[in-house]
């Protein structure tokens, strides 16, 4: 028994194009109909029934196989991330290592460098004050003053002043009451002693600093 559909369900219902449709009308292959100016087609009603059956399962299958794909996908893709996000870590892990060590080194022979300073500024403290050495110094001062006295008796001979150090300790001390930080005191030596710094010298011999005491308020 045929039954009568439009040409696109015909289409559908044979698997075709509707150009086919069309085609097979013309050659006399398909039986036609015209109603209110449309086309309609005789099929066989147990080829309707199949391909309906077919078509109204068709979307459900296509959609339940597009969303296993995709799922698979999406895992795949988390999977992806999820790897590179991994390695990208473990990359910043090592390069933070790396870098830690290396400002622990740098700081390390800062500090080391600062050690030799303070202990050099030390031993030259300990010189200048040492009473032995400042008698000595008082009574060559003396003698200088006296045969200079003898020289000029009318003048009175100005005291040249003593050049005097200070220790890293006291100069850390003087720039904290500046509120520096140890960091900043740190960079301070270091900068002065690049520049030439007349009141920072450093001895190369020795590995040495030697600080000039001064108010440094240039450094505020």
């Amino acid at each position: 028994m045929k039954k009568l559909v439009s040409s696109t369900e015909a289409a559908q219902i044979l698997g075709i194009s509707l150009q086919g449709i069309h085609y097979r009308i013309k050659k006399g292959q398909l039986e036609s109909k015209k109603q209110d100016g449309k086309t309609f087609v005789y099929v066989d009603s147990s080829k309707v029934k199949s391909n309906t059956s077919k078509t109204a399962t068709e979307p459900l299958e296509s959609l339940n196989n597009l969303a296993l794909k995709s799922k698979d996908e999406q895992i795949e893709l988390l999977k992806k991330t999820i790897k590179f996000v991994k390695k990208q870590h473990n990359k910043e892990i090592d390069r933070l290592e790396k870098n830690q060590d290396k400002i622990f080194n740098v700081f390390q022979s800062e500090v080391d460098l600062l050690k030799s300073a303070f202990h050099e500024m030390k031993n030259i403290y300990q010189i200048e004050h040492d009473p032995k050495n400042k008698s000595q110094k008082e009574s060559e001062e003396k003698t200088e003053i006296k045969r200079e006295e003898t020289v000029v008796a009318s003048e009175s001979i100005p005291e040249v002043p003593e050049i005097q150090f200070m220790n890293i300790k006291e100069f850390f001390i003087l720039m904290k009451n500046y509120d520096k930080t140890d960091i900043q005191i740190k960079n301070i030596i270091l900068d002065k002693v690049k520049s030439a710094d007349k009141r920072f010298i450093y001895k190369k011999e020795t590995k040495e600093v030697l600080i000039y005491k001064s108010d440094f308020l240039d450094l505020l």
